[in-house]
Parts: C-alpha cells; sequence; structure tokens
C-alpha cells in the first residue's frame, strides 16, 4: 500500500517543471528522477511503468501494427483502475488518432478502414462520417485540430510538433490542477518530463523523419514507414 506522506515528500522534492517551450533541458536528469521514483509502492511503481510504455514510443520494444497497437492500448485500460490515469491514456491515444486519421486523409484515402482496426477513440464513428470536413467536425472538442491539419498539408513538421506537445502539455496540466501530491501527481509529473525531453531533444536537421514518425506512427504502423522509405 502506498505512504501518502512518502509521496508528499516526493512531489514536494521534484524541481518545477517552468514553461514547456522555454525550457533547454529537463528539470533533472532521468537517472536522478529514477532515484526519486524508488519510494513509490510497488503496485504504483508497476502502473506507472504500464502508463509510460503504452504513451512513449520509446518505451515500445519491437514495432507493433495499429491493430496490435489498439490492442496493446486495451489491455493496458483494463489493468488501470485508476480513473483519472485512464482519463490521461484517452486524451493522449485520442490526439494520436485524429492525428492518424489526418494523415491518411492527406495520403488520398476516402474514408478510413471499414473492417479492421486504425485507432483509439470514443470519436472514430464520427471521424468517418465527417471524413471529408477539415477538422472531422470536432473543432468543439479539439480546437487544435483544424491547424494540424493546415500543418500537416504544409509539410511544417517543427510547428505540427510543436502543437501537438502543447496540446498533451495543456491536458497534463489541467489533471495537475486536480492533483498535488499524490501517486496522481506523480504519474503526470513523468509525462511532463517526457514532453520536456521531447521537445528539447528535437533536432531540426532530422525533422522530416520525425515528421514521418510522428504522423505515420500515430498508432504505431511502423511498417508503412519503411514502405514509403521516411526516417
Amino acid at each position: 500500500m502506498s505512504d501518502p506522506n512518502a509521496y508528499t515528500m516526493l512531489m514536494a522534492s521534484l524541481p518545477h517543471h517552468g514553461v514547456l517551450f522555454a525550457a533547454k533541458q529537463t528539470p533533472l536528469s532521468r537517472l536522478k528522477l529514477e532515484r526519486r521514483l524508488r519510494v513509490l509502492a510497488p503496485e504504483d511503481s508497476e502502473t506507472l511503468s504500464l502508463v509510460e510504455d503504452l504513451l512513449q514510443w520509446s518505451h515500445l520494444a519491437v514495432p507493433l501494427s495499429e491493430a496490435d497497437f489498439v490492442a496493446r492500448a486495451r489491455t493496458t485500460m483494463a489493468r488501470i483502475e485508476n480513473e483519472t490515469l485512464r482519463q490521461i491514456i484517452r486524451d493522449r491515444l485520442e490526439l494520436r488518432t485524429c492525428v492518424a486519421a489526418l494523415r491518411r486523409r492527406q495520403r488520398g484515402e476516402s474514408r478510413p478502414p471499414a473492417h479492421r482496426t486504425w485507432g483509439y477513440s470514443r470519436w472514430l464513428g464520427h471521424i468517418a462520417r465527417n471524413w471529408s470536413e477539415p477538422a472531422f467536425r470536432l473543432d468543439g472538442v479539439f480546437p487544435w485540430l483544424r491547424e494540424a491539419d493546415r500543418l500537416l498539408r504544409q509539410g511544417d513538421a517543427l510547428h505540427l510538433e510543436r502543437l501537438l506537445l502543447e496540446q498533451v502539455w495543456i491536458n497534463l496540466g489541467r489533471r495537475a490542477d486536480e492533483h498535488a501530491f499524490d501517486f496522481e501527481a506523480v504519474v503526470i509529473y513523468v509525462l511532463r518530463w517526457n514532453v520536456i525531453e521531447r521537445w528539447t531533444t528535437y533536432d531540426g536537421e532530422v525533422a522530416k523523419a520525425r515528421f514521418g514518425e510522428l504522423v505515420e506512427t500515430a498508432l504505431g504502423e511502423h511498417v508503412r514507414l519503411l514502405e514509403e522509405g521516411v526516417g
């Protein structure tokens, strides 16, 4: 069982993240972060690993097809009972699904696949019904989606990456407002650390490769990357 006092002390010991796009480096190294996380109860440490393994591409040991990734997401969601963490996962996967849909449409697909898994979102049916609309008629739900479509069509890798990381940051910030010194706060801190790490290690010289990775592997579809010679 977790010790609330230990988590309070842990969160109090972690340096503030600061402003995402002003960051030059993460607030502490991953090694130091891992050392701080040793106070987590075993079951909480396992849950954190489940969340990171699903949401961080660097944690994926092998390439996954869309169907395999969605299966993995469902398995992870079934194992996590914490509703805040489930909401965080849903937020991230719905963002990736929307980007995957934009990319499919840009590739010239007249509709999403009808008989195979291509995304993880409560909006899959809605997206399919509004495929030709610029933001799939989801502007009210995802106000960033129309801008993402524009950046994708322009091939603007840097600003698309920035836009999507900003949405992840904002979503995590909303959850952070509800949790300060509990296990959920720890997970949110780690996920925000990952966002900063991704942004501060972004290399403009490999923007095309990162852009291809972002839009093509939005749901883990590495095979298509290889087929098109991207990355």
